[in-house]
């Protein structure tokens, strides 16, 4: 396996969270709107894929962190399969990241932490929510939020069913641009958690 650097900067012995720290911070100086923006993908019990645009919150040691309601469908999704995939896609670096692995809750005081970080209203409306499911109109919406905002009051505990979830990858792929469709592909790739990664550059 080449070690020398290629034109996208990646480096065959690198650690891949580094790799997609680096990235990220690269991205945020030339993304418009939600440089931290995922496609992430789960499937239902029919094995029905499903897709949503969420916000990746922190990329651990060896790990990747999002946040949502538990009860949502993707949460139903994750719970049931364990399993989950996402791809990060920046359009002015001509780069993306493409992530496969397992999942699990992060329910503790990490997840405390970041729903203590987020704005009053949001920290409200997570409340309020009860996402993914019907909903009458947007009115019945706002007068559950104001219901939840005179009951909880100015500092809201996080909600039981709201929380993190952790992808610990078995894959992991890094896509560059490359002139005449020649991109440059990059993967990391383990059979179970805490496995040497066995890396390799693929064919565009």
């Amino acid at each position: 396996m080449e070690e020398q650097e290629n034109r996208s900067g990646i480096f065959a012995g690198d650690d891949p969270f580094e790799i997609a720290r680096r990235w990220l911070a690269e991205a945020e100086a030339t993304e418009i709107n939600d440089p931290n923006a995922i496609a992430l993908s789960t499937v239902d019990a029919e094995g029905l894929p499903n897709v949503r645009m969420v916000l990746l919150k922190e990329i651990e040691d060896s790990a990747f962190v999002f946040y949502t309601n538990y009860e949502s469908a993707k949460g139903q999704e994750i719970a049931a399969t364990g399993k989950a995939a996402f791809v990060m896609h920046w359009k002015s670096l001509r780069r993306q990241i493409r992530v496969r692995g397992v999942v699990e809750k992060e329910d503790g005081p990490q997840a405390d932490a970041y729903y203590t970080s987020r704005s009053l209203k949001s920290r409200l409306g997570a409340w309020a929510s009860e996402q993914s499911r019907p909903l009458s109109s947007r009115g019945a919406l706002m007068a559950e939020v104001a219901r939840v905002t005179a009951s909880k009051g100015p500092n809201p505990a996080r909600p039981p069913f709201w929380g993190g979830f952790r992808i610990n990858p078995l894959e992991i792929e890094f896509w560059a641009d490359g002139a005449f469709r020649l991109h440059d592909r990059f993967q990391w790739k383990r059979r179970e958690i805490g496995e040497k990664w066995t890396i390799r550059r693929l064919n565009p």
